[in-house]
């Protein structure tokens, strides 16, 4: 039995793993979260005269495409950025209508979820 502690997205796992008994068959892991620290939020890149309205990432990712510029009109639903996770694309939306005051982030950026990606008038 071999005992390792993992982090995976800011969360630590302690991880007990036991051999299996030669038949073959694949470790057992047993895990137990166990608080981590917090990493610090990045400061916005290019947050000039923010907008009151945040375009929040609803999933951990990294920026694969910026979709909307600064000063543009956009719709409710409008996609502003695009995330990729897992081998997914995910379309970060406006959540209302108005225009783009600033994008905070820039292709390639690794995001947490609940981060500003943009901000609307």
């Amino acid at each position: 039995m071999k005992n390792y502690t993992i982090t995976v997205n800011g969360n630590v796992y302690d991880v007990t793993v036991e051999e299996g008994a030669g038949s073959g068959a694949a470790p057992v892991a047993k895990a137990a979260p166990k608080a981590a620290p917090k990493a610090a939020p990045a400061a916005p890149k290019a947050s000039g005269s923010a907008g009151g309205i945040k375009v929040e990432a609803g999933a951990a990712g990294k920026v694969f495409k910026i979709e909307a510029s600064v000063g543009q009109a956009v719709k409710k639903g409008d996609a502003v950025v695009i995330i990729e996770a897992m081998k997914m694309e995910i379309p970060v939306v406006a959540p209302s209508d108005g225009t783009v005051a600033s994008i905070d982030v820039s292709v390639g950026d690794a995001v947490e979820a609940g981060a500003v990606l943009a901000t609307l008038n």
